[in-house]
This record gives structure tokens, C-alpha cells and sequence, in this order.
């Protein structure tokens, strides 16, 4: 091999490492990085009133869908992204947010624990939908906290082909004192895929209480389309150990995309697809009361218990349970629902809510 072909090769070598790290340094810098823990921002003004031992809390657990509506097959909502939507129409979006800000001021809760929010994502017109959400309920809302689980300035996938910003958000009428962000097990997939999709979290928020110990409330959006790789047990083993290790009271509320125990084979065969026949949530729900209870999704009235109504056009209202609210012992549930018929074409889920009273002063 002569020397002038050598240095073509070597030449043409090098071009093409420099070709793969600059592509490389590209991805990585329009993508999202967590750390496993961090800091998350809490907005909070000073004279907030603080929550007071022994009183009751109304909690409220809804993916809202980015405020979309109920009108749309999305790509992602059928087998193979089928689907033909891509994004909502801003003329839905706005009633959405209406009728949702609506029902939040008739549900009246303590806290809300809202998944699936939009920021800077151009299916949503690079909205900051907590920002709007506060414009309509901010009043009675004052303190926030949220945390990204999905954030890149632009996703070559055909039906995004632009950037995405979705969040969980947790709003308090009561005082927050400081939140986190842990980041779950990602599903696996080549480091491509993984740096442009997904990285599900969980946004725990700490709740001071006069007369006793502070109320830790956790938001949580769990992975879906994990068939075949362990990543639901993974996650759902990484919410008990956090379960575990805290000391106060508590309680977790999110879109946990599992069904309870006996729930799959009721479901039509092509959603089956969706789930593993045993249940990952297993664990959770052996060691940890629940709203909707085992009781209420196994009981005669389970259909009350439904917290999903599929955007595909073949299943023809709420027909399965994925939506929780997990919560520790030292409180006292007084009363819990899933709100259907209000909320029924507001999204794809349907809010989940509990009443708890809190321990008595120390």
C-alpha cells in the first residue's frame, strides 16, 4: 500500500470519528441529562397558610394528556402508531383547560398531582401549560413544584419532528417546603433511542404540618410500551424502596400504566398487548393501601374504579384501571372516588381522588 493511499485512508477514518462525536455532542446537547437525585424548584409564597396536624387533606390524581381533549387517536395510541393524530388543536387545548380548571374548582382539593404537562413542546405551541393552568386557578393555588420527564429541543421522529417538554406538576393551597426529583430505570434501548426518549421520575414534595411531622406528597408517571424488558419491576422495586425510606407520612399518586391483579384478561385482546399478564404492581399493592382499593376494582361495582378510557376507537368507554394513590398507614382515609362522568371527555385518564386526615399533634 503506498503512502498517499495510507493517508487517505487514515484521512477518511478520522473524518468519520469526527463525524460520529460531533453527531454525538449534537444528541447530547438537545437532549435531557437528570441526575439520579436532585433538586426541584418550588414556587411558594411566604405567608402561605401551613397545614395543621389532625385536619383533613383532599387530594386530586389526574393525567391530564397535555390538555388535549378526548377527540383524537394519537400515533402512539394504536398498535404499530397507527394512529392519525399528531397533536391537538389549540381550539381544543383552550377548552380543555376551561372545563379541567373548572372541575378542579368543583373537586376543590388540597393538593393536585397532574401528569402529562406540557413545556416548550411544539405539538403544544411551545406552551408553558403550568403557567397557563395557574392563570386560571393560581388564585387558589399559590405554591408549585414540577419536574421534566421528557425534554429535547427536537425529536427526529415522524410524527414529532420538533421539540417535546413534558412534565410532572404538583400545586398545594398549603405550604411547600422543598422538592425532589428521582430519576427511574430507563427502558432499554440503543443509547440513541434512550437519549430521545423518556426518563420517567418521580416528584416527591415535602409539606410542613404544625404540630407534627411534615406530609410528603410524591407525583409519579410510570413507563409504558415495556413489553418484554423488566423495566416496570424495575421502577415499581425503585417506588418501594423510596416508599421505604421515608420517615413521615406520605402518600404517591400517578399514572402507574399497570392494571391490579385479575384485570387483564378482562380487557379485549388487542389491548392486551399493552400489559404482561401478572401484574408488576403486585408488590405495591400487597404492602400498600391504595386508592382505588383491591377491593373496589375486584368488587361488583368495579366499573366505578375505571381511571382509563383508551383513545382507541375500538374500546368504547373506561375500561380499566392504571391511575393510583398509594398512601402510609398513619393517615386516615375518610372518603376516595374516581370522578367519570365530569371528567369523561376531558382526557384519556380520569382523576383519582382520596381525603385523608392527618395524625394528631405529637
Amino acid at each position: 500500500m503506498s503512502l498517499r493511499t495510507k493517508k487517505i485512508i487514515v484521512g477518511f477514518f478520522a473524518t468519520l470519528l469526527t463525524l460520529v462525536f460531533t453527531i454525538a455532542a449534537l444528541i447530547y446537547a438537545i437532549t435531557f441529562h437528570p441526575k439520579p437525585i436532585q433538586a426541584a424548584a418550588v414556587t411558594c409564597p411566604a405567608d402561605t397558610p401551613t397545614l395543621t396536624a389532625g385536619q383533613s387533606v383532599k387530594v386530586l390524581n389526574y393525567n391530564v394528556q397535555y390538555f388535549a381533549g378526548k377527540d383524537y387517536v394519537f400515533y402512539y395510541d394504536v398498535a404499530d402508531e397507527a394512529g392519525p393524530d399528531t397533536r391537538p388543536s389549540p381550539e381544543a387545548i383552550s377548552k380543555t383547560f376551561d372545563d379541567i380548571a373548572a372541575l378542579i374548582r368543583q373537586e376543590n382539593p388540597d393538593v393536585l398531582l397532574l401528569q402529562e404537562v406540557h413545556e416548550g413542546a411544539k405539538a403544544t405551541d411551545y406552551e408553558n401549560q403550568t403557567e397557563r393552568l395557574l392563570s386560571l386557578i393560581g388564585d387558589q393555588y399559590p405554591c408549585y413544584s414540577e419536574a421534566f420527564y421528557w425534554q429535547a429541543k427536537f425529536v427526529p421522529h415522524p410524527s414529532i419532528m420538533g421539540s417535546v417538554g413534558m412534565k410532572l406538576v404538583t400545586l398545594s393551597k398549603y405550604k411547600l417546603q422543598s422538592a425532589q426529583r428521582y430519576q427511574l430505570t430507563k427502558m432499554d434501548s440503543d443509547p440513541v433511542t434512550k437519549a430521545f426518549n423518556l426518563k420517567r421520575a418521580i416528584l416527591t414534595t415535602e409539606m410542613p404540618v404544625q404540630g407534627g411531622e411534615p406530609l410528603i406528597a410524591m407525583n409519579t408517571h410510570l413507563d409504558a410500551f415495556s413489553q418484554g424488558m423488566d423495566t416496570m419491576d424495575r421502577q415499581v422495586a425503585e417506588v418501594a424502596t423510596l416508599l421505604e425510606a421515608t420517615q413521615q407520612p406520605w402518600f404517591i399518586g400517578g399514572d402507574f400504566n399497570l392494571l391490579p391483579p385479575d384485570q387483564y384478561t378482562a380487557l379485549p385482546d388487542h389491548q392486551q398487548i399493552w400489559y404482561n399478564p401478572e401484574t408488576e404492581i403486585a408488590p405495591l399493592v400487597r404492602q400498600y393501601p391504595s386508592i382505588p382499593s383491591m377491593a373496589n376494582v375486584s368488587g361488583s361495582d368495579r366499573e366505578r374504579w375505571f381511571t382509563h378510557y383508551p383513545n382507541d376507537p375500538l374500546v368504547k368507554g373506561p375500561d380499566r384501571t392504571i391511575d393510583y394513590i398509594f398512601y402510609d398507614s398513619r393517615l386516615t382515609l375518610e372518603d376516595s372516588s374516581v370522578i367519570q362522568d365530569e371528567a369523561i371527555t376531558l382526557s384519556d385518564h380520569l382523576p383519582v381522588t382520596a381525603v385523608f386526615t392527618l395524625p394528631e399533634a405529637n
